[in-house]
């Protein structure tokens, strides 16, 4: 069970598949493909699938924001609005650039506790002679 569990959350922090491993989640910045490419497990179940991704982005950015600041404003003591134009440039920056890990995450997490199936379905390799 904690291999299962290993290998899915090292799976969601190289953004691959939870089942197979292959990198195949994103095609660009912000799109996913609809399959894996190697295993061909279906991403997104069902529609709004992604949803609980935006609650794990939402709550990554706001732990992150509520430390960092009482964090600062304990050590270094910058100005209010220092620390409100930095929380608010992080605020937006930082779920940009974690979307890619919060879709994975939360695929890797799914996959874990219900996977479609245990193994990926064989692929047949034609060799040329």
């Amino acid at each position: 069970m904690l291999s299962r569990l290993w290998k899915a959350l090292s799976a969601a922090v190289h953004l691959a598949c939870p089942r197979c491993g292959a990198r195949t989640l994103f095609r660009g910045a912000f799109s996913m493909h609809e399959r894996c490419a190697l295993c061909e497990l279906k991403f997104e179940r069902e529609p709004g699938y992604f949803v609980g991704a935006i609650y794990i982005n939402y709550a990554a950015t706001t732990v992150l924001m509520i430390a960092g600041f009482l964090l600062l404003d304990a050590w270094i003591h910058p100005t209010i609005t220092a620390q409100i134009v930095g929380w608010g440039a992080f605020g937006i920056g930082f779920p940009l650039w974690f979307f890619r890990y919060s879709r994975s995450l939360w695929l890797a997490i799914d996959h874990f506790l219900s996977p479609e199936d245990e193994d990926p379905p064989l692929r047949v390799v034609h060799h040329d002679s």
